[in-house]
């Protein structure tokens, strides 16, 4: 339990948790912000609870009815912060599998966030790309949140990882896939990528600035 010092505390500075770090994210910590969790690493937050900007603002602009009882698959799960809004903005009850890299996080996890989550959970430590590669399920929304500190891993940029996602989702299913636009370079890598890979991929795909994220969605059919 984190004491309630601690929580009063966050909202007038950032108050650290616990530090975990391992050879995937060797700056990696918990820390308290306003009374949210944040995972982060050495130049980037992973999770942030409900806070956790780029998710809830695609969300928010999102028919999620569509998700309600449906399967959900979360590559990149830092502390759970995907269903953590679906459950406690939405009130969405959803089938999980969770697949993140880092033993690190899933310890975390469990010690911090696991309790709070109330709908099915699997949790799945392996590469992500391995994972949507190698995986037999099909699944109604997929979240695609893969980095390493503020970096994503060349693989991801890859039409060939898309094709793997494509390959999982159902018919009328949706891709919400993250990407940076902190920075001018950034936004241009995302533009290149949005147009050159994942319209192919999914041509009623769309691009969402939220926060200081592009996010894409691969059906806008999915918005209200």
């Amino acid at each position: 339990m984190i004491p309630t010092w601690k929580k009063w505390l966050s909202y007038i500075t950032e108050v650290h948790i616990e530090s975990a770090p391992s050879e995937v994210n060797p700056h990696l910590y918990v820390c308290m912000h306003k009374g949210k969790l944040q995972l982060c690493s050495e130049n980037a937050i992973y999770s942030y609870d409900e806070n956790y900007h780029n998710f809830a603002g695609s969300f928010a602009q999102m028919d999620l009815s569509k998700v309600n009882e449906q399967e959900v698959l979360v590559l990149g799960f830092g502390l759970g912060s995907i269903p953590l809004i679906l459950q406690n903005t939405y009130q969405i009850k959803a089938y999980y599998t969770g697949v993140e890299l880092d033993e690190a996080v899933l310890y975390l996890f469990e010690v911090y966030n696991a309790n709070k989550i109330k709908s099915s959970l699997q949790m799945i430590c392996a590469n992500a790309e391995v994972y949507a590669a190698t995986c037999q399920e099909k699944y109604q929304l997929i979240c695609s949140d893969v980095f390493l500190d503020n970096i994503t891993p060349a693989p991801y940029w890859e039409t060939k990882y898309l094709e793997y996602l494509a390959n999982c989702l159902l018919p009328d299913g949706a891709i919400l896939l993250n990407t940076l636009a902190l920075t001018k370079e950034n936004q241009a890598e995302a533009d290149r990528f949005f147009e050159d890979k994942f319209k192919k991929v999914f041509p009623n795909a769309i691009k969402l600035a939220v926060h200081r994220n592009y996010m894409l969605l691969s059906d806008k059919a999915w918005l209200k």
